[in-house]
């Protein structure tokens, strides 16, 4: 859950005093917009999520989500256990004006049909809207969970039920544990509008999304949500945002989310993204060069240690053919 806590808007900030100046005042708008899959939506490259919102007041939350679509942010992502869903009622209680402007995403952890439509139901009620934009399934990290999705009486059931009804747009999944999880989701089913995975600069070292998932969904014209872009701030020692933000730009992405938890952080990302040029691929293998001394489960370590149990592939008890 931690990202920049103490650092959003030095960046700018300490540069320009360096040189005797004060930053540019940050205009609102130029924010690059890339299609969501097949949606038909178009999305800023960057959105606002509410991960992080638990490490700041409701009060704080809210000003950095109304500053987020003062500047043209149009993708706002979510989920019903960030903050016991406060994070969704930070969002219930700023966006309603604007919500035909917006893309708005939430995520359910329930496993079966019962609990993700009850899940969903109070998702509509902190909101504050009777439909979500795009609805998640959150955090699949086991085969089990798969299994589990996809059985009788499982969630899957909920998301096309509500999509159906309208209550929803569209359905995707997410997770952060094991690409070979995503790939068994991806098997499963050959409906999901959506995905979101961890993608940066250490990724392609270890157990790697970049590597294993990102080509598929390529292949299927998913939307493309890459999270995790600063690995909970550990690659902000070795690399600038600047640099973390635009290697995950540079990549087959729709959008990526950005927990922030000040102003400074969002104005920066913000401004990053105005002025986002896709890098080269020699510049691309040179970001990864230099993360190859602290590549590896110690640093990513929400994925699964198959340093320590043996490959991801056996450990997820599947094999990527």
């Amino acid at each position: 859950m931690r990202r920049r806590t103490f650092m959003g808007g030095i960046f700018t900030g300490l540069a320009a005093t360096a040189r005797g100046a004060t930053p540019p005042k940050l205009k609102p708008g130029g924010i690059p917009r890339r299609a969501f899959g097949k949606t038909g939506e178009k999305l800023t490259i960057i959105g606002q999520a509410g991960g992080r919102f638990p490490l700041i007041s409701f009060e704080q939350a809210k000003a950095i989500t109304l500053r987020a679509y003062d500047l043209g942010i149009n993708y706002f992502d979510n989920s019903i256990d960030y903050w016991n869903g406060r994070s969704e009622e930070v969002y219930g209680a700023v966006l309603p004006p604007f919500r035909k402007h917006l893309f708005i995403t939430t995520k359910a952890n329930n496993r079966t049909r019962v609990g993700a439509e009850a899940e969903l139901h109070l998702s509509l009620k902190h909101l504050r809207t009777d439909y979500i934009d795009l609805w998640q399934i959150h955090a699949v990290g086991e085969k089990k969970e798969v299994e589990q999705i996809f059985g009788p009486g499982g969630a899957i059931e909920a998301f096309e039920a509500a999509k159906k009804a309208g209550k929803c747009r569209f359905i995707g999944f997410t997770g952060h544990h094991d690409p070979y999880v995503h790939l068994a989701m991806l098997k499963a089913y050959d409906k999901f509008d959506s995905i979101l995975m961890p993608l940066n600069i250490a990724d392609p070292g270890y157990l790697s999304f970049e590597k294993l998932t990102l080509p598929v969904a390529v292949e299927r014209g998913m939307g493309i949500q890459g999270m995790k872009n600063f690995a909970n701030a550990k690659l902000l020692q070795s690399f600038s945002v600047e640099e973390c933000l635009n290697y995950v730009l540079s990549l087959p992405v729709s959008c990526a989310p950005m927990g922030c938890t000040t102003l400074g952080q969002l104005e920066d990302d913000v401004r990053f993204a105005q002025q986002f040029k896709p890098l080269s691929p020699d510049e691309m293998q040179a970001l990864r060069q230099r993360a190859v001394s602290i590549q590896g489960p110690y640093l990513e370590d929400w994925k699964r240690n198959a340093q320590q149990r043996g490959s991801a592939a056996e450990a997820s008890g599947m094999r990527h053919g």
